[in-house]
């Protein structure tokens, strides 16, 4: 999606055959644009990625991230529009944060880990420790930057700063897990002010969209577990002068912008995307037409100009962006990714099963039309389940391989996730951990008795949180599946916290060993301490990356040892490791290519589907 800054408009391209999109800018959406950064030409294995870019609020100045073979850690550039020419400046120490322009370009806010001091990697920052915010002055080395903010009274909270759009204010938002927050205020106007908090009951979740003035917009969900918007006068911010803008509903809030001086509202609804229009009074203006039950994305823009973009994208039809007028409503395709394959052969149904519980959990099923159900055809079963993260249909390309080799993709939407708000992520973490794996178990049990398939016909995947997922389903029921594809999954329930400061942030969703009543939660699903000798799991890949580190690799290192010295039958336990990648971001399409080919090629393998011709 484009993003636009001072009449230029910058945004990411790929031909279809280049391993890293590249970075382009032009005058208009007419324009064809220019190329301003090619990540391909940086490395020769194309894995030096563009992880983020910023472009300054007049558009002349912009900065760019990059990632190093995969890692989180940000080194931040900076380059001239105009000409593209790069400045001498560079930042360090950072990651998962992205910085914020002063208005007069002199320079940037940015969160920033402490330098190692260690032997074995001076350039990187240290995640064990916590992170502060500095001021970076254009021309000046980093040595030199400002402490501008360190959170005072609890060493594991991190910090993350934005410039309110007039420049008036420091907006500092303060994370511990994904449950609650806490926001606070540097005035930028008064010279030596001190942060004051805003809203730091740590009670809900709390973000800022946007401002007139003194007038804040921020969605909350703090007496919302589906999420609200409310305006408030900073310099009066007690509840009691909190005005509804936009009030909770039956749906999700997934997120929210402030565009043109009108509230843009991204629900959810039954796990695909919808999106509404309000006043900054809270009139409601119309619903945002869209292209059908998919995901939407963006949404992003300025509180003085009502053109903002949006993404819309399904298991079938690629990503289209598309422009939207607040004012009018009026929503416009800018571009749209073509394909050669043909999609129309396959229809997408969404269903709701029963889990253990009696849970009506929904799934989406991917299949050719007229699909007949004889119990005969593989599946590859996708899920995530949680940190309020909701799995909505996107376009990828492998699962369009997995179509044509005649397999059916499901999605299930499982307990944890954010399809049906806070109440829906309570459901799957922490103590109640177990519903996730009982919905995704639940899923396969469906897909069974509506004879889709049969029992051991069935390839289960997972990313990351999703990972952990698919390792402790396939320990609790490893004769339901064909196969099992874990991949840069959380495994080590007990030890998860010792990676990183960042690590511990996770604790809302699973819990910390250290704790009594947790580590007992833990224990009883941790995938490294739940293998059994002797028993009988299905064939498993378990997929990593050398340069994790997000989850480090050692999980799946642990895991894929503890199935192997305790596989009680023929079926193969494998484990792929990436080099020169990560957690996933940034990885050029020839290693992406490689490691589908390996998963599916295993799973197919594994379920006797017979090799493409």
């Amino acid at each position: 999606m484009p993003t636009e800054a001072g009449g230029h408009y910058f945004w990411l391209h790929n031909s279809g055959t280049q391993d890293q999109s590249v970075l382009y800018v032009g005058e208009s959406l007419a324009d064809p644009g220019r190329v301003l950064f090619d990540p391909n030409k940086t490395s020769g294995d194309a894995t030096i990625s563009l992880a983020r870019f910023e472009p300054s609020r007049d558009g002349k100045l912009l900065a760019y991230s990059l990632s190093d073979g995969g890692t989180d850690w940000d080194i931040w550039k900076f380059k001239r529009t105009a000409d593209g020419a790069d400045l001498p400046d560079e930042i360090r120490f950072t990651k998962f944060f992205s910085l914020s322009w002063a208005r007069d370009n002199s320079g940037v806010w940015y969160s920033r880990y402490p330098q190692r001091t260690d032997r074995q990697d001076t350039g990187r920052g240290d995640d064990l420790a916590q992170p502060a915010i500095y001021f970076h002055k254009l021309g000046e080395p980093q040595s030199a930057d400002r402490l501008v903010y360190k959170v005072p009274e609890n060493t594991e909270r991190t910090v993350d700063a934005r410039i309110t759009e007039d420049g008036a204010y420091l907006v500092l938002s303060l994370e511990q897990g994904s449950k609650e927050n806490g926001i606070r205020l540097l005035d930028l106007r008064a010279p030596g002010a001190e942060a004051r908090d805003l809203f730091y009951d740590w009670d809900a979740r709390y973000s800022v969209i946007g401002n007139q003035g003194e007038r804040f917009f921020v969605w909350t969900t703090q007496d919302a577990p589906n999420g609200r918007v409310f305006s408030v006068d900073v310099r009066q911010p007690a509840r009691a002068n909190w005005r509804d803008v936009v009030p909770e509903s039956t749906l999700a809030i997934d997120e929210a912008s402030f565009i043109g001086g009108r509230v843009v509202v991204r629900y959810v609804k039954d796990a695909h995307g919808v999106a509404s229009v309000f006043g900054a009074d809270g009139t409601r203006v119309g619903a945002v037409p869209v292209p059908g039950l998919g995901t939407l994305a963006g949404f992003a823009g300025h509180g003085d100009s009502s053109e903002t973009f949006f993404s819309f994208a399904d298991y079938l039809q690629p990503v289209r962006i598309l422009r939207l007028d607040t004012r009018t409503l009026k929503v416009s395709t800018w571009r749209a990714a073509r394909i050669t394959a043909n999609t129309a052969r396959y229809e997408t149904v969404q269903r709701f099963y029963k889990s253990k519980d009696g849970t009506s959990i929904p799934m989406f099923i991917t299949q050719r039309r007229g699909l007949k159900r004889d119990a005969s055809h593989p599946v590859l079963l996708y899920g995530y389940g949680g940190f309020n993260i909701a799995i909505t249909p996107v376009f990828r390309p492998s699962v369009i391989t997995w179509l044509e080799m005649g397999g059916v993709y499901v999605e299930a939407n499982l307990r944890g996730g954010g399809e049906y708000g806070e109440r829906w992520h309570d459901a799957g973490r922490q103590s109640q951990k177990q519903n996730v794996f009982d919905d995704f178990i639940a899923a396969a049990e469906y897909l069974v008795a509506q004879q889709y398939t049969r029992a051991g016909r069935i390839a289960i995947s997972g990313r990351s949180n999703g990972g952990l997922l698919v390792g402790a389903t396939l320990l609790q029921r490893p004769e339901l599946f064909g196969a099992a594809l874990p991949a840069v999954g959380v495994l080590d329930m007990l030890r998860y916290d010792t990676a990183s400061a960042n690590a511990r942030q996770w604790a809302s969703d699973y819990g910390l060993s250290e704790n009594a009543a947790d580590f007992a939660v833990q224990l009883r699903y941790s995938p490294v301490h739940n293998t059994r000798k002797g028993s009988c799991y299905p064939p498993t890949l378990v997929t990593t990356a050398d340069s994790d580190d997000r989850v480090l690799p050692w999980h799946s290192y642990k895991f894929a040892a503890s199935l192997q010295r305790d596989q009680g039958c023929a079926n193969p336990v494998l484990i792929r490791v990436e080099t020169r990648a990560g957690h996933g971001a940034g990885k050029p399409i020839w290693m992406q290519i490689e490691d589908y080919a390996d998963q599916y090629g295993f799973a197919a393998n594994a379920l006797g589907v017979p090799a493409p011709r």
